[in-house]
């Protein structure tokens, strides 16, 4: 569906789209995936194997599955006033999640060097809230994010998300439940 409204976008048949969705369980891997970076396919809540995709996106190995917020949005960035290239609008698609975030009072950031939305718990150590698409240079999008608000954190432990073993991964829902603890620690 998304590869048709691409097409139907390069032909100016229908305007700038925003696919918002959640998928089923699935591992996608990008153009420069390491297929080590899938630990197991196994779904951690069952022994049914997750679907495993290669699709036509860049960077590594990801999960997709419930509680997560995927959204595609296909536009021509053509008609952004002013110019917008890739990489400026996928940093905006990051400024959007951040400020998603900020309006549930979860603290992110971006890293320098990573791709994605990171929370910043008292500056120790950044866990991955939301992730993106690594952009291709074209000039209809269809840069992908996906937004943990609660999936099951378990599920991320079947792959190294996106090639970074050091990093780990968070919800929306986690970190809300870190900040209530936090505040009534200090009352």
């Amino acid at each position: 569906m998304q590869e048709t409204l691409v097409e139907l976008r390069k032909q100016g048949r229908i305007a700038d789209t925003l696919l918002l969705l959640e998928h089923t369980p699935v591992i996608t891997l990008g153009r420069n995936a390491d297929a080590k970076n899938i630990v197991d396919s196994r779904s951690p809540w069952s022994s049914v194997a997750i679907e495993v995709f290669e699709i036509k996106r860049g960077g590594d190995v990801t999960f997709h599955g419930p509680g997560q917020l995927v959204g595609y949005p296909i536009c021509d960035l053509r008609g952004f006033t002013p110019r917008v290239g890739a990489v400026e609008f996928v940093r905006r698609l990051e400024e959007v999640l951040i400020r998603a975030c900020t309006e549930f009072g979860i603290d992110t950031k971006r890293v320098p060097g990573l791709t994605g939305v990171w929370t910043n718990p008292d500056e120790v150590s950044e866990k991955k809230i939301a992730s993106h698409r690594r952009p291709h240079l074209a000039r209809i999008t269809s840069h992908g994010f996906a937004l943990n608000v609660t999936p099951d954190l378990e599920s991320f432990k079947m792959i190294v998300p996106c090639g970074i073993a050091d990093k780990a991964v968070t919800s929306m829902e986690q970190e809300w439940s870190a900040w209530k603890t936090r505040r009534s620690e200090r009352n």
